[in-house]
């Protein structure tokens, strides 16, 4: 019953603590739930209606906010008694059987009368207080606790990146001091390059002087050969008795090979080689060194190179035509249409009034002036024709495909009759050797070649040129050959030994086409964009250069009075079909 009365008084204590009996005299306002903020019917201006709405808003959080205030006021100025203190107390310590009897005997002596609750009081406010800062003090020990441990981790992190930051102010300072060597060290290549670059246009100046040289040297000693040759053989016929005169012919136009056999030019070396192994021959005692003289070459089948002492017969035809051509001198008569896709390369016949077209449907035609009757097709070709060239005789004719071959046609046979393979790309153009028996193609692989008709193989690769070789060209009566190259530069080269005699360097875009003029020493060539030079052979340094651009030139060709240029916006075909 006595631990009934005292657990009743304690509900009523606590009851009593958390009831609103507090000594605040402020009079809440009740609102009603089904309270609605409305407007008069004549106010009904929309910014009126949110200042409206926006200050009663604020009203309803102040009012929540004081009432928070007072009910916080009201509860922490509520004094404890003192035998909740006690309790309490013993409850936080775990004394439950000193509770037990303090709450037996608290009761006992409170049901005797002895005295009330009035009488003993409340508990002072200092303990309470002592109480909460007691407990602030513990709370305020856990968060320092908790800053130590996030400054101490801070630190650690600053640590660490003060670290890496030294680290990486180091690395920069040793990029930075790596920087600065390499810069001395090529400011220090630049000049010892600089020393250098007279030195090797010195030598280069020597090397092309040396080359020029050694090319006269070498037409002297072919001129010498020439004529030792011929004296020896005019001496053995003298001492036979036979007055058997050597014939002396000039390869050019006067070349008519047939089938099974040679021309004269080639038959003349023939049988002055043949003469000079006979008197070797003749004149030996050793039956070793006769086995060895006696022993035929490796290719018994290739031509020999005529010797570069020959007369060229169209410069006496050339003197006729000295008058310059005027402007406005010719217009177009005629379009002749012979194919289907756009024509690529066009060639005169040396003695008629007939043209040779290709094109890019992989056939050539030719056909006859001015009315454009076809005479010929040639088809064979797997790709489009870039170049044709006609036999000095008129009778042959020389293809160059971008199928990377180049074919030989015959006009008696009506086909062809013989391919050339070996380039590994393209096939840009071809020329004949003024006696017939050889052809040279430039290719886009970056070399060019010497080919023999009648042993049918590449004589000599000429290597040298750093791009696509875009022309080639046969000195009239000569054995000089002259390239033109997309790498910007002209190169002679002597078709005997297959090598280059000297590099002609002025043009900024890619060469596109060069030749020579008739008298052989002048050479005029055009580039991508509309450039043509003219060139002297002697002193190897342009000496006239006419811009004809913006659009590239693809051809250029010497008339009997002068050179002419070709120079057209549109596409190869276009230039073709107007030239003719």
């Amino acid at each position: 019953m006595e631990e009934a009365a005292g657990s009743e008084a304690s509900f009523c204590l606590q009851k009593f603590t958390i009831t609103d009996d507090s000594k605040d005299d402020y009079q809440y306002e009740e609102v009603p739930a089904d309270d609605e903020f409305s407007l008069q019917e004549d106010d009904e201006d929309l910014s009126k209606a949110l200042q409206t709405i926006q200050e009663q808003a604020e009203d309803a959080q102040i009012l929540a906010l004081q009432s928070v205030l007072t009910s916080e006021k009201s509860v922490s100025e509520i004094p404890e008694a003192m035998d909740d203190f006690f309790c309490n107390f013993l409850v936080r310590l775990g004394m439950s059987r000193t509770l037990d009897c303090f709450q037996t005997e608290w009761y006992e002596l409170i049901q005797r009368g002895v005295f009330t609750a009035n009488d003993i009081g409340l508990v002072p406010t200092v303990y309470t207080c002592n109480q909460q800062l007691k407990a602030e003090n513990m709370r305020l020990r856990k968060d320092l606790e908790n800053y130590k441990l996030a400054a101490n981790k801070a630190k650690e992190a600053f640590l660490e990146m003060q670290k890496q930051c030294d680290f990486h102010r180091m690395h920069h300072k040793r990029v930075v001091q790596e920087k600065n060597r390499l810069i001395c060290d090529i400011k220090r290549l630049k000049a010892h390059y600089a020393s250098y670059e007279p030195v090797l246009k010195q030598l280069t100046e020597k090397y092309q002087t040396a080359l020029r040289q050694k090319m006269l040297t070498s037409l002297e000693r072919d001129r010498a050969i020439g004529q030792v040759t011929g004296l020896q053989a005019t001496l053995q016929n003298l001492e036979s008795g036979c007055a058997i005169q050597i014939p002396v012919t000039k390869a050019g136009h006067e070349c008519q090979r047939k089938k099974g056999l040679e021309g004269p030019t080639q038959k003349a070396l023939q049988e002055a080689r043949q003469q000079k192994t006979v008197d070797a021959e003749s004149s030996s005692s050793d039956p070793v060194k006769d086995a060895e003289k006696t022993t035929g070459k490796r290719y018994p089948k290739d031509s020999e190179f005529p010797v570069d002492t020959q007369a060229n017969p169209y410069l006496v035809r050339a003197k006729e035509y000295t008058q310059p051509l005027k402007s406005g001198e010719y217009k177009l008569s005629n379009v002749l249409k012979v194919h289907d896709l756009a024509v690529s390369c066009l060639a005169l016949h040396p003695r008629k009034d007939i043209v040779v077209t290709g094109s890019h449907d992989r056939l050539w035609k030719m056909w006859a002036l001015p009315d454009g009757n076809i005479v010929m097709t040639g088809e064979g070709h797997t790709d489009w024709l870039s170049g044709c060239c006609f036999h000095p005789s008129g009778t042959q004719l020389v293809t160059s495909s971008g199928d990377t071959t180049v074919r030989i046609w015959d006009f008696a046979k009506r086909g062809c009759i013989l391919t050339l393979e070996g380039h590994a790309h393209a096939v840009w153009d071809c020329s004949w050797h003024s006696c017939g028996d050889f052809v040279a193609s430039a290719s886009m692989d970056n070399t060019s070649k010497i080919w023999d008709v009648n042993s049918e193989r590449c004589r000599y690769t000429m290597c040298g040129h750093k791009d696509s070789v875009n022309s080639i060209e046969f000195l009239p009566f000569s054995n000089t050959v002259l390239t033109s190259s997309a790498d910007k530069t002209l190169s002679l080269w002597d078709a005997r030994t297959g090598l280059r005699v000297y590099t002609f360097y002025g043009h900024l875009h890619s060469c596109n086409h060069a030749t020579f003029n008739m008298k052989g020493d002048t050479i005029a060539s055009c580039d991508s964009s509309g450039v043509m030079k003219l060139w002297d052979i002697r002193k190897s340094v342009p000496i006239l250069s006419v811009d004809a651009g913006p659009h590239p030139a693809n051809q250029v060709v010497f008339d009997h009075s002068g050179p002419l240029s070709s120079n057209f916006s549109g596409r190869i075909a276009e230039f073709k079909k107007s030239k003719s």
